[in-house]
């Protein structure tokens, strides 16, 4: 793959819409080209701080509520002058008319009123804006780890990497992701080692093991950091926060409760 078509591609990877070939090729050329490599990284701060930045807010209702009725309140109210006040000419004084009072434009009372309540509104869609991000991640991530197990059923195979053996799988890794995961084969107990592929969740590129438990796929991605969501489910699969040898990690699978808590239990005890 050449820089001209692989910089075409960027966004469409990192949407997750390419198909298993196409982004296998470019994760190929990524990893041999340093100018490619650097713009995916670029390509990948921008869309995470777009996402997380939370740039743009909606007024709230009782904010432009606040505002009208400042508005209103201006508009009727209308300030007079005061009238100038008589004095009787003296031969010895110099009598001076009392300066008139300037009306307060209507346009300075709505100001006054936007800035006060612009400054609690700022403090409430601060802390909206922070709690709605935080939801907003958490759906991103939920979405990206479905798509990708999906994604890799569909698929010629589901791994780049096919090998039950983890001193093939484990250093495959290397080079390849910041995190190399912690890797067992558990035949005996039923859940089979596959190998192992590299895919885009939440934003970042990490490993995911795979495992087989009869008909069943499991897709185990090794995380970074600690996953944003617990459990989650979606047409029949189920997304479970797990670690893997102290590192933390979600399975996606298919499985019932009892062989994920299993599978979950084998994976935990690793050193």
């Amino acid at each position: 793959m050449e820089c001209k078509t692989a910089s075409g591609l960027l966004d469409v990877y990192l949407d997750g819409e390419l198909d298993r070939s196409d982004a296998r090729a470019l994760e190929a050329h990524v990893d041999s080209c340093a100018d490619c490599a650097a713009a995916l990284a670029a390509a990948d701060e921008l869309r995470r701080a777009l996402r997380e930045g939370a740039l743009r807010h909606l007024a709230p209702d009782a904010l432009c509520e606040r505002i009208g009725a400042a508005q209103a309140a201006a508009e009727a109210a209308t300030p007079g002058t005061p009238p100038p006040t008589a004095a009787s000419p003296s031969p010895n004084v110099v009598a001076f008319a009392p300066r008139p009072r300037r009306a307060v434009p209507a346009w300075l009372g709505i100001a006054a009123a936007c800035l006060l309540s612009f400054g609690a509104g700022a403090l409430w869609m601060h802390h909206d804006a922070g709690t709605s991000a935080t939801a907003d991640a958490s759906a991103q991530f939920e979405r990206d780890l479905f798509a990708s197990h999906w994604r890799a059923l569909a698929a010629t195979s589901p791994v780049d990497v096919i090998s039950s053996d983890h001193h093939t799988v484990k250093p495959w890794f290397a080079g390849k992701i910041a995190l190399s995961p912690v890797v067992q084969d558990f035949a005996t107990q039923g859940f089979t080692l596959v190998g192992g592929r590299i895919d885009y969740v939440g934003g970042e590129r990490v490993a995911v093991l795979v495992y087989r438990h009869g008909a069943h796929w499991i897709d185990v991605y090794v995380l970074p950091q600690a996953a944003p969501i617990a459990h989650a489910q979606a047409r029949g699969y189920a997304a479970d926060a797990i670690t893997v040898g102290g590192q933390q990690a979600v399975m996606v699978t298919d499985m019932d409760a009892g062989e994920r808590a299993q599978l979950a239990g084998l994976l935990e005890r690793l050193q």
